[in-house]
């Protein structure tokens, strides 16, 4: 078990492999455990940081709410604390949030970046008819919040799961091991929902990073990922996008070969070009 201090939070993280510097950043809800899966995979071409987000499992969780800023500056800190600046990093939903929202301030930290349904829903704001599937989901929210401020956590998750960011029946597809964190980490979706800023993000920022990037994205998310996926795409001047066939909000557990496998050829391709003459 290890734990640094970064950004005046304690946060655990484990090391596995060699190679590339890889960080992966978990969403909301979940841990460092939901990496699981695509973790041997990758650990046989990248030097892989797995950690728990603050408030998260084995971390700190400080007092009072947080903002994304907060989980933005943790991940900054430690990369620089243990040696993974600038790195490849990949993040999942609120993660891939964290993720873009870091590289609109510190693009200097980024070898590249893999980004997987990140909720920036404030992007859908301006939109006269935003897609229905986004309105649907946000009274979806507005239940699951319900249920977590009446302490109702195991509503909240399975809800969360089942009708907001995969389908019905997930939740018991889900490994137990990442059920059992989903619950204990659900308070921590107040104080994220809390956040005046978690959906938005600085496009003008975010235009200036120009390192190479992999927007993803899978045929059974809920569709208004896939419409803040393709605004993102727009205004990153290096960006790719690619869709996991069959995979929804979490294709590193759905899908953990074809995940592991394109995030290795996303790498392998900027090996190529750093190398050409």
């Amino acid at each position: 078990m290890s734990r640094v201090e970064a950004n005046g939070v304690g946060l655990f993280y484990e090391v596995a492999g060699e190679g590339d510097p890889l960080v992966l950043v978990h969403g909301s809800w979940g841990d460092h455990k939901t990496w699981v899966p695509v973790l041997p995979a990758l650990a046989q071409r990248f030097r892989v940081l797995v950690y728990d987000r603050r408030g998260h499992s084995r971390s700190e969780r400080p007092p009072g709410p947080g903002t994304r800023v907060e989980d933005e500056e943790d991940l900054a800190a430690l990369m620089e604390t243990l040696g993974f600046a600038p790195a490849y990093v990949a993040g999942n939903s609120f993660g891939a949030s964290t993720v873009l929202g870091l590289a609109s301030r510190r693009p200097g930290l980024f070898r590249g970046i893999v980004a997987h349904d990140p909720p920036l829903m404030g992007l859908l704001a301006g939109d006269p008819e935003p897609p229905s599937s986004a309105v649907a989901g946000g009274r979806k929210i507005d239940s699951v919040l319900e249920h977590l401020r009446a302490d109702r956590p195991l509503e909240a998750a399975r809800q969360f799961v089942d009708e907001v960011v995969l389908e019905p029946g997930a939740w018991d597809a889900l490994p137990e091991r990442v059920r059992d964190a989903l619950v204990a980490n659900a308070p921590t979706f107040l104080d994220e929902q809390a956040d005046p800023g978690w959906a938005r993000i600085d496009l003008e920022g975010l235009a200036g990073y120009t390192g190479p990037a992999l927007l993803t994205k899978g045929t059974r998310s809920p569709r208004w990922f896939a419409a803040i996926t393709d605004l993102l795409s727009k205004e990153m001047p290096r960006a790719q996008t690619y869709t996991f066939e069959g995979a929804g909000h979490m294709p590193h557990l759905s899908h953990p070969q074809a995940y592991a496998q394109r995030l290795v050829r996303f790498a392998d391709e900027q090996r190529v070009v750093r190398d050409a003459p």
